[in-house]
C-alpha cells in the first residue's frame, strides 16, 4: 500500500460521528498497534481505493446487497481478473487503461 500522494492539498476532512464507547475502543486499539487515527483512516482508504482484495472482500460481507447479487459481483470481478491475466495485463496497465477512459470520456 502506498502513502504516496498523487496530487492535491492536504485539506480535506472526512468526518463521521460514533458513540463514546466505541471511539474510546478505537484509541485503545489503534494504541496498542502503534497506529495514529489519520494514518489508520488512510491506510483503509487506499487499499479500498486500490482495491485491495481483504477490503474488498469485507466490504461484499458488510455491504446491504442480496446473496445474488453478492455472488454475481465477485463472479465479475474474478472473470475481469482472469481475463486481465489471460491477456497478459499487469495491475498497472489496467489502471492506465481507466485512466484513458477517464480522460477521453470525463462524464462517465
Amino acid at each position: 500500500m502506498s502513502n504516496k500522494i498523487d496530487y492535491g492539498k492536504l485539506t480535506k476532512k472526512i468526518v463521521f460521528t460514533e458513540n463514546d464507547h466505541r471511539q474510546a475502543k478505537l484509541i485503545i486499539k489503534l494504541k496498542q498497534e502503534g497506529l495514529s487515527q489519520s494514518a489508520f483512516f488512510r491506510h483503509i482508504i487506499t487499499a479500498f481505493l486500490e482495491e485491495d482484495e481483504r477490503i474488498i472482500s469485507y466490504i461484499d460481507e458488510v455491504k446491504q446487497q442480496s446473496k445474488s447479487r453478492k455472488a454475481k459481483t465477485k463472479r465479475l470481478r474474478d472473470q475481469g481478473k482472469q481475463i486481465a491475466n489471460d491477456i497478459g495485463l499487469s495491475d498497472q496497465q489496467l489502471v492506465d487503461i481507466f485512466d484513458i477512459i477517464a480522460e477521453e470520456h470525463p462524464d462517465l
